[in-house]
């Protein structure tokens, strides 16, 4: 196993690997795979395939400069909605003991514990205060 294990390193030696736009194009290849069960198109068949094989060009390209050009790309604009899907999913979880308010000023969201009632917040960011109101 280790005598594999060196081949393998060896192999992948000055090549680009994962990342994020890799684990993203998967993501979105497996996704297609999963429609085309149910749709039964050649369209999407062949997308995903597509995406399949961009992917593992992606990863075994010896242009690292490129790939990581392009991953930064992805991530610029990846992080504004990640970041949006990842604050939603933190609402739905704590949705029974906390608030989330938005600073009317700066548009930072605000945290805090639920309390029925009218309250003034300080913004954390531009320190404004704001008045809300918690209702159950």
């Amino acid at each position: 196993m280790g005598n594999f294990k060196e081949k393998l390193a060896r192999f992948m030696s000055g090549r680009y690997g994962m990342d994020q736009l890799n684990n993203a194009a998967l993501f979105l290849a497996f996704a297609l795979l999963v429609l085309n069960l149910f749709v039964k198109s050649p369209v999407i068949g062949g997308a995903s395939w597509v995406v399949m094989i961009l992917t593992i060009w992606r990863t075994y390209s010896r242009n690292t400069a490129r790939r990581t050009a392009e991953n930064e790309l992805f991530m610029r604009f990846w992080k504004p909605v990640g970041r949006r899907i990842s604050l939603t999913a933190r609402r739905v979880r704590e949705i029974k003991t906390h608030r989330f308010r938005t600073c009317p000023h700066c548009r930072a969201v605000t945290r805090m514990p639920r309390r029925k009632g009218k309250r003034v917040i300080r913004c954390l960011r531009c320190n404004t205060e704001f008045e809300t109101r918690i209702s159950f």
